[in-house]
């Protein structure tokens, strides 16, 4: 039986995960509610940096930049102009998506660490435009007041339960979206360019533009969390736009396994409650993250997923077939250098 498994598995924890997801806000305190909000906010966040990490093989530390360009475009545009949530979440995708485009095109430019170090550097860009542009950021002091989305239904997003469902239901559905981006011809193809690139141009692929256009398109699924975490939060700062953000995203795709897609998402989760419980009984909260971390990178170096499935295959003596566009070495991620097929950093 090694090797074929049990195939219908995936769909089994799939369906379970989404009842179990229905049903907590009804049975589990309103403060662990707000914490699996942000967990569907920042796991977007994840799995769309996943796809250049995980899938491409490229480290990006200025994807923070498209979340809270987003978020930022959600407050101007509801605070000061107004506009109706829809419009001001399609103002801060579109903003995402342009940034993305523009990022892009220099970005692609370099590949292993120089590609770090300007996505680096854009990502500081951005910081620095929103907490100098006082006029129209508010600088240091942020913009507070955006209010929750208005449905024009009965009851409000107001409430920690009804904004539950309505995050929920948006990170279903682009999860789903990524699923079939990450399981299409097009995707696996990226599997390959992340293996060896220079073979990938040999027989015949465009490698460039399969990077550039998964850039943009994590750049846009950044972005879509951004305007989540502004309607919930009500409050963007530079602190969202900061290197920090962006290195905490790193963090939670390695965490959670990258190249896995949902991976990243059990990583976000592990930083958030992390962040949130452990902080309330010690200040050195980042210390028990940083060694949770190196603890992850020693052993299980393909993150929560990988340990998962490995326990189980040990257990149940049987080959878990991974779900349809999982790399085959999750635990692998892109370091600077290491690919002995780039015959140029910077083309």
């Amino acid at each position: 039986m090694r090797g074929r498994g049990i195939p219908w598995i995936w769909n089994i924890l799939v369906g379970v995960s989404i009842v179990v997801l229905s049903l907590l806000p009804r049975v589990i305190p309103v403060y662990y509610t707000h914490l699996l909000i942000l967990t569907f906010i920042y796991g977007l966040l994840a799995m769309s940096l996943d796809l250049l990490m995980g899938y491409t093989g490229l480290t990006s530390f200025g994807h923070a930049a498209f979340f809270g360009g987003a978020a930022y475009t959600v407050g101007i545009l509801t605070t000061r102009y107004h506009a109706h949530f829809s419009l001001a979440m399609l103002g801060g995708l579109a903003v995402a998506f342009l940034m993305a485009v523009v990022f892009g095109l220099l970005a692609m430019r370099a590949t292993q660490v120089y590609f770090l170090i300007i996505t680096l550097a854009l990502g500081m860009g951005v910081w620095g435009l929103a907490y100098r542009w006082v006029s129209l950021t508010g600088g240091d002091n942020g913009l507070p007041g955006i209010p929750p989305p208005d449905l024009g239904l009965p009851w409000s997003l107001s409430d920690p339960a009804n904004m539950y469902y309505f995050v929920l239901a948006i990170f279903l559905l682009a999860s789903l979206l990524l699923h079939r981006f990450v399981s299409s011809p097009f995707g696996l193809t990226l599997r390959g360019i992340r293996e060896s690139e220079s073979r990938m141009r040999i027989l015949g692929y465009h490698t460039w533009l399969h990077k550039y256009t998964t850039f943009v398109i994590a750049g846009t699924f950044a972005g879509l969390g951004g305007t989540l975490y502004a309607f919930y939060n009500g409050f963007v700062s530079p602190a969202d736009v900061h290197i920090t953000a962006s290195a905490e995203a790193v963090l939670m795709v390695i965490l959670g396994g990258a190249g896995t897609l949902f991976g990243p998402v059990i990583g976000a989760g592990l930083v958030v409650f992390l962040r949130n419980l452990v902080s309330a009984y010690t200040q050195r909260w980042l210390l028990i993250l940083g060694a949770t971390y190196v603890f992850v990178v020693m052993y299980a170096p393909g993150g929560v997923i990988g340990a998962v499935r490995t326990a189980l295959e040990r257990l149940m003596g049987i080959a878990i077939p991974k779900p349809v566009g999982e790399v085959s070495s999750p635990g692998k991620v892109a370091v600077p250098g290491e690919n002995p097929d780039d015959e140029h950093a910077i083309h």
